[in-house]
């Protein structure tokens, strides 16, 4: 499994890159990982391709570390799972979604600073 981009040449080791705090979700784990979650999920549709999706996806991956037990983030690759993309109505990314209690609360559109998420979710949750 290659490094993502923002880990290759980073002091952690393998073990502490398997232990990131996002959730990949496929269209089969969808229900299990975000609607019958027990805390509120930040759902982050992207892609491998998508520029503005990798500028966000280091500062998700912070987030969900700093608000573990509070929140979860969970990933949609919109490339691998494109029934569960399609049937919230995504058509543009990175998109991203708030649920809570199994029901979507907040929802937006595009890349952000990790500042602008941390309180779009904390005003969200």
């Amino acid at each position: 499994m290659p490094w993502p981009t923002y880990l290759r040449g980073s002091h952690e080791s393998r073990e502490e890159a398997t232990l990131m705090a996002t959730v990949a979700v496929t269209d089969d784990t969808f229900d299990s990982e975000v609607k019958q979650s027990d805390i509120p999920v930040v759902v982050d549709f992207w892609a491998e391709w998508c520029g503005p999706c990798k500028q966000i996806g280091p500062a998700l991956e912070e987030l969900a570390q700093e608000m573990s037990g509070k929140i979860k983030v969970a990933k949609v690759d919109v490339d691998q799972n494109p029934n569960t993309a399609a049937s919230m109505g995504v058509r543009g990314i990175p998109a991203l979604f708030i649920f809570k209690d199994g029901q979507v609360v907040s929802n937006r559109a595009g890349a952000a600073p990790k500042a602008a998420l941390q309180s779009w979710i904390e005003d969200s949750i």
